[in-house]
């Protein structure tokens, strides 16, 4: 399937609060905006795939959409990955595609935890709440304070991802926060749950994406500009909630990775430029040294020295990511990853021929790979 694919059209609303929006408005207004960019009305759309809103569950929610969209899918539905759903639905477009069950998909994604509910992230997590495990931030700082312990990760190297991830963000006109952070800065941000600080921790927003998907061919028939091949994915699930698991420095990243990168015939090496899941600094390093760009114990010092920054070897989320640009669950980073293969982002990563994305659920639960590569 290597390049049989392509992402034809992207779109997004603002990030941010935008209050008085409802999701099916966000959906519906990013769907609008990736329809137009890839020059199909929506009448030729014959699938439909949304990931539900966090902040609110609604049953039959794809119907709803689509008849709001006045389209009528023949396949397609509501997928629940957590923060690995985007890609893995993508995947799934891309297999229907392939395999003649449609020809034109819209995948797509909204939320709006910061101007309506964000009791999702704040509950407590399973049976653990007897211990005081409320949210996700504690699971994730049991796993950065192991990996500290096994590997002598620093919070420096922590804090050098947030500095890059906001680097970047301040640089991206449409970032929901546009301010640049020094390591020093990050140091004295407020501890969430030690060793994760506050400046570790992605945003909480509102907002919406959408891409479309279909076949090479038809995109070349219908004369889309700039479609992006789809070059690989793959994905890895766990089913050990944190406490259970017999390693927490390793990951399903690393299986799913495998998979994409032998799709798409590439090694780590070869990529310019990487989008990967930030929704905590740790999750970062993790993905790196599970997709093969370091090996496992060496992510911290991977990422010192402006290495991942703009400019430096791998510049990893060159919008902003969860941590800048928006807190919206993964949708972004596919979109900026189509915007760097197609040479028009914001900061542009000059020859970059391959982009990696990462997307990641749960705590660290699930976990989907998609590589990009130029539009022919």
């Amino acid at each position: 399937m290597r390049g049989r694919v392509v992402i034809a059209g992207i779109g997004q609303t603002q990030f941010g609060a935008l209050p008085d929006r409802t999701t099916i408005s966000l959906n519906a207004e990013a769907v609008r905006k990736a329809l137009a960019d890839a020059g199909v009305e929506k009448s030729a759309v014959d699938a439909l795939f949304v990931k539900f809103p966090t902040s609110r569950f609604e049953a039959m929610y794809g119907q709803t959409l689509a008849g709001a969209l006045g389209i009528q899918p023949r396949i397609g539905g509501v997928w629940d990955q957590g923060g690995a759903t985007n890609i893995s639905m993508i995947s799934f477009a891309a297999m229907a595609i392939e395999n003649g069950q449609c020809e034109i998909a819209v995948v797509t994604l909204a939320d709006n935890p910061k101007t309506g509910t964000r009791q999702a992230y704040e509950k407590a997590w399973g049976e653990d709440e007897v211990f005081g495990w409320f949210g996700v931030p504690p699971g994730y700082a049991m796993i950065a304070r192991r990996h500290m312990g096994e590997f002598g990760t620093t919070s420096d190297q922590l804090g050098a991802i947030a500095v890059a991830c906001r680097r970047h963000g301040a640089a991206n006109p449409g970032a929901q926060l546009r301010k640049k952070l020094t390591l020093d800065e990050y140091r004295q941000s407020r501890i969430i749950a030690s060793p994760l600080r506050r400046d570790d921790c992605c945003l909480v927003s509102d907002g919406a994406a959408a891409v479309v998907v279909m076949s090479a061919e038809r995109a070349r028939r219908l004369g889309v500009k700039a479609p992006v091949p789809i070059l690989g994915f793959g994905q890895g699930q766990t089913s050990w909630e944190v406490a259970q698991r017999p390693s927490l420095t390793s990951t399903m990243a690393a299986a799913s990775a495998k998979t994409a990168f032998a799709m798409a015939g590439i090694t780590p090496r070869q990529v310019g430029v990487a989008q990967l899941y930030d929704c905590f600094t740790i999750a970062v390093l993790m993905t790196l040294e599970d997709y093969g760009f370091c090996t496992k114990g060496e992510g911290g010092r991977f990422v010192e020295g402006g290495r991942i920054e703009f400019g430096g070897e791998l510049p990893v989320n060159t919008a902003g990511g969860l941590l800048s640009e928006t807190g919206m669950p993964g949708m972004q980073l596919i979109t900026e990853g189509v915007r760097q293969m197609r040479g028009t982002a914001s900061l542009q990563v000059p020859r970059a021929e391959f982009c990696v994305v990462s997307n990641q659920g749960g705590i660290m639960h699930t976990h989907s790979t998609l590589i990009l590569g130029q539009p022919a």
